[in-house]
C-alpha cells in the first residue's frame, strides 16, 4: 500500500508539472522553429539580437476558453493534491479519498475539453498568423494531451484508494 501511494503522490506531481508547463510555455504551435505561438503570446525569434520577440496573442472566444480550461485544469489539480495531503493526515482509518479523485477527474475533463477546442479551432485561434499548413502543433499541445489520461487515471486511482494506518 505505501508503494501504492507513493507512486500516486508522484503521479500526480509529475502531471501537475506537466499541466502548468503546458499553459505557461510558448511553444503549443509552431512555424519553423523561428517563430510560435502559445495560449498567451505570438513569438517571433530575431537573429539580428538573438532573442524571442513576443506579442499578446489576438483574443477570440476559442483562445479565452482555452485559456479559463487549462488554468482551471492546473487549479483542479492542486486543490486536489492540497485535499490529499489534507486528507492523508485527518481522515479516519478505511476512508476514501472521493474529493481529491473527483478534482483529479475535473481537472482532466478541463485539459482535455482545452485540447480538444484547440485542436478543432487552431484556424481561429490563430487567424492572422503564418499559412497553418506551413507549421504544427507544439510540445505544450502534445504535454497537454498526453496529461488527459494521466489525470484520469490518477482520479479514478484516488477514488478508490483506502486510507490505512
Amino acid at each position: 500500500m505505501a508503494y501504492l501511494l507513493m507512486f500516486v503522490t508522484l503521479l500526480h506531481l509529475i502531471t501537475l508539472a506537466m499541466l502548468f508547463i503546458a499553459t505557461m510555455e510558448k511553444s503549443w504551435w509552431v512555424w519553423d522553429g523561428l517563430e510560435n505561438s502559445d495560449l498567451w503570446y505570438n513569438c517571433r525569434f530575431d537573429n539580428v539580437t538573438g532573442t524571442w520577440l513576443c506579442a499578446s496573442s489576438k483574443e477570440t472566444e476559442w483562445l479565452q476558453a482555452v485559456q479559463v480550461l487549462m488554468v482551471l485544469s492546473v487549479v483542479f489539480s492542486s486543490v486536489s493534491f492540497l485535499v490529499f495531503l489534507g486528507q492523508l493526515f485527518t481522515m479516519s482509518k478505511g476512508g476514501l479519498f472521493y474529493f481529491t479523485g473527483l478534482c483529479q477527474v475535473f481537472a482532466g475533463l478541463t485539459a482535455f475539453s482545452a485540447a480538444l477546442i484547440y485542436t478543432l479551432h487552431n484556424k481561429e485561434i490563430l487567424p492572422n498568423s503564418k499559412e497553418l499548413t506551413s507549421g504544427h502543433f507544439g510540445y505544450c499541445f502534445i504535454l497537454a494531451w498526453v496529461c488527459v489520461p494521466m489525470l484520469l487515471c490518477s482520479g479514478v486511482i484516488y477514488i478508490h484508494l483506502r486510507k490505512k494506518e
